[in-house]
């Protein structure tokens, strides 16, 4: 008795197609990736109203801080009016927030002047386009 690599005529194939195989694998892709999008949203709306949140505390906290350093800002005024006439005192006080405003604009000026602009994402991306352009 001699087995046979195909099935004889008229009973059904129990494994199947490898065309069924593929369809069943694309439609197993397809649901496991509009899964893993409907988590990346779920997390993503959790994560933004954290950061919501975060976000109003630190401008609370940015604009309190703001307020102290107005505070501050008579105070020193009026240390420095002890020796000096009030209005150059707090003229002072002025000279110096404009001063450091300007020394913190050419810091950031020079920081921007560094930024490298996605180079290797951008090298990363071509990459994988030409990749895709070769199969």
């Amino acid at each position: 008795m001699s087995h046979s690599a195909t099935p004889p005529t008229g009973v059904p194939s129990e494994q199947p197609s490898l065309g069924e195989l593929v369809a069943e694998a694309s439609n197993q892709i397809s649901t496991l990736v509009r899964s893993e999008i409907e988590l990346a949203k779920a997390e993503l709306r959790f994560d933004a109203k954290r950061v919501g949140m975060a976000t109003g505390l630190f401008a609370a906290a940015a604009f309190m801080a703001h307020l102290c350093l107005i505070l501050l800002s008579f105070t020193l005024a009026h240390v420095l009016d002890q020796w000096l006439w009030t209005w150059a005192s707090f003229a002072v006080v002025t000279a110096f927030y404009l001063v450091t405003a300007g020394i913190l604009v050419l810091v950031g000026v020079r920081r921007l002047k560094g930024l490298a602009g996605m180079k290797r994402t951008t090298r990363s991306l071509k990459g994988l386009k030409e990749l895709a352009s070769d199969e």
